[in-house]
């Protein structure tokens, strides 16, 4: 299957002429280009008034008024104006999201447009982020692909306390569990925070890491490998010996940042998107505190993972079945991703919004960058997928503190592990039905098993309900898909 993909793409761009679109009622015949209305994922800024706004409009000559949904409740208001026919041109939507769009018929199918219109889109796309994007054989959304592959956490340790206790950075399970047991018995404190279900530092280590894995010919889901027990057990011995947080189950990212930057927790489960608030607060009450970022921990026979994030396709772009600008709303897209309008979108200006160090390396320049780029990525609508992995890579850059602790997870990238249906597989109409139930249930039974008001020795019982509960349809679906994939 892998092998004719590319050919299947091209036979389906060649295939026939352009039909079947509205011609633009917006746009007189002169070629007089119409107000555009596009709508994009919850944000809290006004796009309107962001400075890529203005910029775009100028380089491509089209105005666009921009819309986003709301923080809360985002599906509710899409669906919402996906009901009431809403003159809406242009989409950016998550893979639930554009797979139950085309499903429903909302979305009006773009191999014709591409075709006409597309050509730098097609180009700078591969054919297999197109093949993602078919629902029933066809096109019904641009790939934006995720910008480069990363891995987005680590623990982060106070330094100064394994100092002054002698410990140094562990590396095995068996040296963590160390360190955290002399934590609690010589400081009296928390020796770890967090409350996510899966941390991907311990799991790694009994070999669970992403969702969906491969395993002997076929694709199962990690409650599925039989290391998911393992882990349980070991982080319910943790926290029964109080050397996690007793509030992990109730804990979120603010309080168990509140909890490390005032002293009462040594360590943390720590992403990068944080580290430009949590060193600063931390100084402002241990001015002597330094951190150290802890990476995937070995287990036995040197068993070790960290989750892979942006392997596939972060975002689908569609154009809304009742817009009456489709062929406009192509061709705004297609400029868009012209390399050197892509790339100025993307990080504005060398000189300006960034410079090239002496070695080479492009860094931003402050508060510029920020002023000027800072939400830029929103109005992406598909990428230069190729240039954006270095331009996206300048904008983690965006605080230097974000930056360093972002080069520093990186070092786990040799053994990081993707999820082999988020990079490869297409909107799956049963993973969109059940997915969000499933990982609820999975995160509710795993946060109560730390904390034991959940047997581990029922794990069983629990992993008859999940696939009771669609785990079972879903994992035919996947598997059904990967069979022919993997051909």
């Amino acid at each position: 299957m892998k092998k004719v993909m590319a050919l299947m793409l091209t036979a389906v761009m060649a295939a026939g002429v352009f039909a079947g679109c509205q011609k633009p009622e917006a746009a007189k015949e002169s070629g007089e280009k119409p107000v555009l209305r596009q709508l994009g994922f919850q944000r809290n800024f006004d796009p309107n008034q962001d400075p890529v706004a203005k910029f775009l409009e100028e380089k491509t000559g089209y105005k666009v008024n921009y819309e986003i949904l709301p923080l809360e409740n985002p599906n509710d208001k899409l669906n919402l104006l996906m009901a009431n026919k809403e003159q809406i041109d242009i989409l950016k939507l998550t893979a639930a999201q554009y797979s139950k769009l085309a499903n429903e018929g909302a979305l009006e199918p773009l191999d014709d447009l591409l075709k006409e219109h597309g050509q730098t889109l097609l180009k700078v796309n591969s054919p297999e982020a197109f093949e993602t994007a078919k629902v029933n054989g066809k096109i019904y959304g641009i790939p934006e692909q995720a910008p480069k592959p990363f891995i987005s956490e680590a623990f982060a340790v106070r330094q100064d306390i394994m100092d002054e206790l002698g410990l140094k950075t562990p590396t095995t399970l068996d040296e963590f569990y160390t360190v955290l047991k002399t934590i609690k018995e010589k400081k009296n404190i928390i020796p770890l925070t967090g409350f996510e279900p899966i941390v991907y530092q311990i799991a790694g280590a009994f070999g669970v890491v992403t969702q969906w894995e491969e395993a002997d010919g076929k694709v199962r889901n990690r409650l599925e490998n039989p290391g998911m027990k393992e882990y349980l057990e070991f982080m319910n011995k943790l926290y029964n010996e109080g050397l996690i947080d007793k509030e992990w189950p109730i804990n979120n990212s603010a309080k168990i940042q509140e909890k490390f930057t005032s002293g009462k927790a040594a360590m943390m489960t720590y992403g990068w998107g944080i580290a430009g608030v949590v060193p600063k607060a931390l100084e402002k009450n241990f001015p002597n505190a330094k951190i150290t970022l802890i990476p995937s921990l070995k287990g036995k026979d040197g068993k070790q993972g960290a989750f892979l994030q942006a392997t596939g396709v972060s975002w689908y772009i569609a154009i809304p079945k009742v817009s009456k600008n489709k062929e406009h709303a192509m061709k705004y897209m297609d400029l868009k991703v012209q390399p050197d309008l892509f790339k100025e979108l993307a990080i504005g200006q060398e000189n300006v919004h960034w410079k090239k160090e002496a070695d080479g390396r492009m860094v931003p320049i402050l508060p510029k960058f920020n002023e000027e780029r800072n939400n830029a990525d929103w109005f992406i609508t598909s990428t230069d997928a190729k240039a954006y992995q270095d331009l996206w890579v300048l904008r983690t850059r965006k605080d230097p503190l974000i930056g360093a602790a972002f080069d520093e997870m990186q070092k786990q990238e040799p053994y990081g592990k993707k999820d082999v249906v988020a990079t490869y597989a297409p909107p799956l109409a049963t993973n969109a039905k059940y997915n969000q139930k499933l990982l609820k249930l999975e995160s509710d039974y795993i946060l109560k098993a730390i904390a034991g008001s959940e047997k581990v020795d029922n794990f069983d019982k629990f992993i008859q309900q999940w696939k009771n509960e669609g785990g079972e349809e879903a994992s035919k679906e996947v598997n059904d898909w990967y069979s022919t994939w993997k051909k």
